[in-house]
């Protein structure tokens, strides 16, 4: 699959080494063009210029920046994200981490989804920390990868990636079960703060229902 990661921060780097260990084909673009040149150097990947161009031959677009840059990304990719899949692994914190942004509104992923130019977009990979993406069967246990999207093929194509990095692909329902995707990871990341957390705690579903396992 070719895939471009809008971003080489600890999500971008940690799925970017997962998804071209598997075999896909990663090119990377961020604000620093060289880090994105040294990212991609160190984990076999490429790098392009811009978000544009990263995305213009690309099967898939993650956005794997801080939700507040989205608009601004979203702004340089303009009509390269459109029928593309665009993939939301953001988490919309206030800046002071004490809760989300969004909190009693849409989700970080709906925003985008109305902002991007007609894109594919699926919440996926959001609330799995950065250590457990670089590694996903690091702690023995199969981890999930717990998915929302409006697009059916879509999420299948996102199920596919997860599964392709040892994860477990839950399809949780359409995009509007990013608000839950959502909370979901700051639950996490505040059990993180508030215990002083080594963050590598993950999600994994006891007996889930036969049907939410992405086939």
């Amino acid at each position: 699959m070719k895939i471009a990661i809008i971003g080489t921060g600890n999500v971008g780097s940690a799925l970017g080494g997962s998804f071209t260990r598997a075999g896909h084909d990663v090119t990377f673009a961020a604000q620093d063009n060289e880090k994105a040149g040294a990212v991609a150097a160190a984990i076999g990947a490429r790098a392009a210029a811009t978000p544009a161009s990263a995305a213009g031959h690309a099967d898939v677009i993650v956005l794997a920046v801080p939700y507040a840059a989205t608009g601004a990304v979203l702004d340089e990719l303009g009509e390269a994200t459109r029928g593309k899949i665009v993939i939301d692994v953001t988490n919309p914190l206030k800046a002071d981490y004490s809760g989300l942004a969004t909190d009693g509104g849409p989700s970080a992923a709906e925003r985008i989804a109305a902002a991007a130019d007609g894109a594919r977009v699926v919440k996926a990979f959001n609330t799995i920390f950065a250590s457990v993406q670089a590694d996903p069967t690091a702690s023995g246990r199969t981890v999930d990868g717990l998915l929302a999207g409006d697009d059916e093929a879509a999420k299948e194509t996102v199920a596919e990636l997860e599964r392709s990095i040892g994860l477990r692909p839950v399809d949780a329902g359409p995009l509007a079960s990013a608000r839950e995707l959502e909370a979901v990871a700051w639950l996490n990341i505040g059990l993180q703060l508030r215990n002083g957390g080594n963050w590598n705690t993950a999600v994994v579903l006891v007996n889930p229902p036969d049907k939410a396992i992405a086939a």
